[in-house]
């Protein structure tokens, strides 16, 4: 057992000097390299690491070694500069009690020297080994450097995640706004909207051709672009080359006609010009001008978010175009373009609820061209056509304000006009006779007689209150018109309620 002695006995004791192999012993055993040097600048003890560290060999080293033929070898060896060994001896010379200095050996090690003055008169120099201890911090920088350079990567990634998230939604919710729209002024004005909306900082127009498809119209615009009324089709490097076209002012490019034309646009702007196709047709374009962007992929992305958006739109401007198309043929009389008998009715109904329910008026015409079956015999039928095609301009040139107008068969023709009274419905019907009679039409090498038309007036509610109703009313009107001599307008209130068909037409 282990017997414990006070500590002070231990102070009274009085413990012998340690000889001098036992002091080096204990050097020996250090991981430093130690050297010992004399006031006057000679080696006085040194240990066995320290040649390690040095890279020397026995006897390169020895007491009584000077310190000036030390560095000397030093210098000779390559293992520090001749700058380095007059710095130490510098400090060697002066009052500084400690001062450092690092030292890269041949093979690759690298000491950390440190030196500090004896109270007893003299230096000790220890030499540490630091290569490891400084690969570990350069590990551990480029460790944490790159584990900087993983996150600043993850959150770009998430960024574009959510980004390209938010864009498609963005574009689902214009694919279900497009497929929604019943004509194609709604489609032009989603467009707008959701476009300023996906690209923030840019300009843009979209053109879609005319029915000629000689000129493209400019439908809509965002963003401040400034749509041209009308563009023709080889202004376009797109619509010459059949692709999209990317013009970057870094870049050899071209800039288009219709560009170019806008006093507003840089010559520093990338912008992107795409072919509105669908069915395999191109009916028209879209131009997107895109704001300055360091970011290469960010301009990649945009162009490519553009492309997409483009065909989007091309297919519900196809649709749509379809959709009219459609409509037209099922609601529109070929030979004249107004309205079909079918539809009329069908709005008119809709108007005399809408009336009733508002308590306001409403008008119709009822009128045919007279003497008509004569001037088909007398002409024949081509004549005939051109006679009916040019009624169906006049109505269409007098009535775009909600006014219906409809052929109702041969040359039978119909309007209504939503909010109108009695009088006014007289003043309009004599409007429309009177333009009807200044019509002179051209057919071969000469001119066709002058075309005049009855009509009969009828109003809601105070001639009917049901569609039939107003047009039976509106029909005995216009025979009263032919029994009053034709190329006049007559009352419905005026006209005999046994009244029937004119034969003499």
């Amino acid at each position: 057992m282990n017997k414990v002695i006070p500590r002070e006995t231990l102070q009274g004791q009085s413990l012998p000097e340690p000889s001098h192999a036992r002091l080096m012993d204990v050097l020996n055993k250090l991981d430093q390299g130690v050297m010992v040097w004399t006031e006057d600048g000679h080696c006085q003890v040194f240990n066995e690491r320290l040649l390690t560290l040095l890279e020397l060999q026995n006897g390169d080293v020895f007491p009584g070694y000077s310190r000036a033929a030390f560095f000397a070898t030093a210098v000779k060896l390559g293992h520090v500069t001749e700058e380095s060994a007059k710095q130490a001896e510098q400090d060697f010379s002066s009052d500084k009690q400690r001062f450092s200095a690092t030292r890269r050996m041949p093979s690759g090690r690298r000491l950390q020297i440190d030196t500090r003055r004896l109270s007893t008169g003299g230096f000790v120099t220890c030499y540490t080994d630091v290569t490891q201890i400084e690969r570990s911090a350069r590990d551990l920088t480029q460790a944490r450097q790159a584990a900087e350079e993983a996150e600043l990567t993850a959150l770009k990634t998430l960024a574009a995640e959510q980004s390209w998230r938010e864009e498609a939604k963005l574009l689902s919710q214009l694919d279900e706004w497009l497929h929604s729209c019943k004509s194609q002024e709604e489609l032009f004005r989603i467009v707008s909207a959701f476009m300023a909306q996906l690209f923030p900082q840019s300009r843009g127009e979209l053109y879609i051709y005319s029915n000629s498809r000689d000129v493209l119209d400019g439908k809509c615009h965002w963003g401040g672009g400034e749509a041209h009324d009308h563009i023709f089709p080889d202004a376009c490097w797109a619509l010459r080359r059949g692709r999209q076209y990317l013009y970057s002012a870094d870049k050899i490019a071209f800039a288009c006609a219709h560009v170019e034309e806008q006093p507003s646009t840089s010559e520093h702007e990338d912008y992107v010009c795409f072919p509105v196709v669908a069915h395999g047709n191109t009916v028209g374009l879209l131009h997107v001008k895109f704001a300055p962007e360091e970011d290469a992929k960010r301009k990649v992305a945009l162009h490519r978010l553009a492309l997409r958006c483009g065909e989007h739109i091309s297919l519900a401007v196809a649709n749509v175009r379809l959709r009219d198309e459609l409509h037209d043929q099922s609601t529109r009389d070929p030979l004249t373009g107004v309205y079909n008998r079918r539809y009329f009715l069908g709005e008119l109904r809709n108007a005399v609820a809408l009336a009733d329910r508002r308590a306001s008026q409403l008008g119709v015409l009822s009128f045919d061209a007279d003497r008509f079956k004569t001037f088909n015999d007398t002409h024949g039928h081509d004549a005939g056509d051109m006679v009916l095609r040019a009624i169906g301009d006049t109505l269409k040139e007098l009535f775009h304000n909600g006014e219906v107008c409809c052929r109702m068969g041969g040359e039978e023709f119909a309007v209504f006009l939503p909010d109108t009274d009695k009088e006014q419905t007289m003043e309009v019907g004599e409007a429309l006779r009177a333009a009807i009679e200044d019509i002179t039409l051209r057919y071969g090498s000469g001119t066709l007689p002058r075309v005049t038309i009855s009509i009969g007036v009828a109003s809601y509610p105070e001639d009917g209150l049901l569609p039939q109703d107003l047009m039976h009313a509106a029909d005995r009107a216009l025979y009263a018109a032919k029994d009053a001599g034709r190329n006049c307008v007559v009352d419905c209130q005026k006209a005999d309620p046994a009244e029937g068909p004119f034969s003499g037409s």
